[in-house]
């Protein structure tokens, strides 16, 4: 089993910025290849912010894309979400997902 810790979370001003740390471990697994930043707000489906593997290759939703900065930790299963010029529609908990885990999330709160 695939053990999951996000965190960075919290209260931002629209504008603002937030950057979110995950790191997934277990005692039978090297590397992941592909780990996933996910997230829903209330009333709505989860849904994929950003991604990146072992090498690199970010992705990004659209609505993310000019404004998100997927990370990673060389040789290892920690990733980062850097958010800046957030918005209220990004409210919302964010997840990480690694091997069809998900943490526990972080909430993020973009309000005046």
């Amino acid at each position: 089993q695939v053990h999951i810790v996000e965190s960075g979370g919290g209260l931002v001003q629209p504008g603002g910025s937030l950057k979110l740390s995950c790191t997934a471990s277990a005692s039978y697994i090297g590397i992941i290849h592909m780990m996933r930043w996910y997230r829903q707000a209330p009333g709505t489906e989860r849904e994929l912010v950003a991604s990146i593997t072992s090498v690199g290759s970010p992705r990004y939703a659209p609505s993310v894309e000019d404004r998100f900065t997927i990370s990673r930790r060389d040789n290892s299963n920690t990733i980062y979400l850097q958010m800046d010029d957030l918005k209220p529609e990004d409210t919302a908990v964010y997840y990480c997902s690694a091997l069809d885990s998900y943490g526990q999330g972080t909430q993020v709160t973009v309000s005046s």
